[in-house]
């Protein structure tokens, strides 16, 4: 397992160079929650996995592919409450989620398989053999 590095696979909005902690600030732009992902490469294969617990896959998470990118969209409702002698508490979070995520070079959109288990969803993508890079001198004709 190899750890991937974030700029060659993930297409998110600009981070503008800024820390981490200050990043998180502004995760809830235009309504939406930023999904957390983690990535590495198992072997020929990026795989991104995401914590999704409590999500009908079926109904609430959909993974789609558009041009050289794969993206998870979902939704989340949360609803509890707790009665007891002091009073009632009700407590809800909803909204949406998304998150994409570049193809690497050569993968195509077939290729992408998705799987939820135990509140996680998998994302894998096989990442094509990358052909070796030629070099050729180009003669220059005069004119």
């Amino acid at each position: 397992m190899a750890l991937v590095h974030r700029d060659t696979h993930v297409a998110e909005w600009p981070t503008l160079g800024w820390p981490e902690r200050w990043r998180r600030l502004f995760e809830f732009e235009g309504g939406q929650e930023w999904l957390r992902v983690e990535e590495f490469h198992d072997g020929d294969t990026l795989v991104v996995r995401a914590e999704l617990p409590d999500i009908d896959p079926d109904k609430d998470v959909e993974v789609t592919t558009v041009g050289d990118v794969v993206r998870i969209h979902g939704h989340r409702e949360q609803k509890t409450e707790h009665k007891d002698k002091q009073g009632y508490r009700s407590e809800f979070r909803y909204g949406e989620f998304d998150r994409e995520i570049a193809l690497p070079q050569g993968a195509t959109a077939k290729d992408v398989k998705a799987t939820y288990s135990n509140g996680i969803l998998e994302v894998r993508i096989p990442c094509p053999e990358k052909s070796e890079v030629t070099s050729a001198k180009v003669p220059i004709a005069r004119t």
